[in-house]
């Protein structure tokens, strides 16, 4: 196996806390920053630019670099795939690749990986590297969820759940029983500012249970790539919407700054609680 590991980045904190780890680690790293997403790179380690209409280039840069390993970490939009850039290797997997970005994003994410593994690269998840991003379960914080609460969490994460089926979204806000948002292509911030705006008028009781943010992975979901995530940012925009607290699966969500996530829910009085994964009924 070669020696070394590219970081395939997209933005975010993320990129930045794998390559510091690896090469905390001793391990040669390369940043793979896709054309239009282009990662941070404070740590100044090498770049592969690339377009996913010419990965043949890809692989092949990845290899002069030695690379045998792979690791996908921070946020993409999905990439507008242009066929008149395309290389021959591409061209070859266009028939893989063209059914796959017609799917959601898992499915998607899926025919990624079998491409780079049929390529030879191994392919590893951000918290195999980093494993501190997965919170043991319970409650970390000063404040705790109420029954109410527990109840709302069980709803958001049957939702989830059931959402899965449609390769759509990772998270929902629950309120009360009643379904507040659920989570899209926008994603969590967006969905907590619309709950902050818009959704949270519509609580039954005006001085009922104000609602969690549940976080969790599709059903079957790859955890290599797409594993959901939250930071200190996703507990100012669930104070912004009024909720009372947030969940996340346990061995299923990564929290990328543990302690500062942990302060902003303790400086907001909310509760963060890491569930077990099938906890409760809805």
């Amino acid at each position: 196996m070669a020696g070394g590991i590219a970081v395939v980045a997209g933005r975010g904190e993320l990129p930045v806390k794998l390559c510091r780890r690896l090469l905390s680690d001793g391990r040669q790293v390369v940043l793979a920053s896709m054309e239009g997403f282009e990662p941070d790179n404070p740590l100044d380690v090498p770049v592969v630019d690339f377009r996913v209409e010419r990965l043949g280039k890809l692989f092949h840069d990845l290899r002069a670099h030695d690379v045998g390993e792979i690791v996908f970490a921070g946020a993409i939009q999905r990439p507008k795939f242009d066929l008149m850039k395309l290389d021959f290797k591409t061209i070859r997997l266009a028939p893989r690749i063209l059914p796959g970005i017609r799917n959601g994003d898992d499915g998607t994410l899926r025919m990624v990986i079998s491409i780079f593994e049929s390529e030879g690269f191994t392919v590893h998840a951000a918290h195999e590297i980093a494993p501190e991003l997965l919170l043991a379960g319970g409650v970390h914080t000063k404040a705790q969820p109420t029954d109410h609460d527990r109840k709302d969490a069980a709803r958001a994460a049957q939702i989830v759940h059931l959402l899965s089926a449609a390769d759509v979204g990772q998270g929902a806000v629950v309120a009360q029983g009643i379904a507040l948002a659920v989570e899209a292509v926008p994603g969590t911030d967006a969905m907590l500012a619309y709950v902050a705006d818009v959704a949270g008028g519509f609580r039954p009781r005006e001085n009922g249970a104000r609602g969690v943010l549940f976080k969790g992975p599709k059903d079957g979901q790859d955890c290599r790539v797409d594993l959901p995530a939250i930071g200190p940012a996703t507990i100012d925009g669930a104070a912004r919407a009024g909720l009372a607290g947030v969940v996340i699966e346990e061995g299923g969500v990564m929290v990328l700054q543990p302690d500062q996530t942990i302060a902003a829910c303790d400086r907001h009085g909310l509760f963060l609680w890491v569930r077990p994964a099938g906890e409760g009924n809805a």
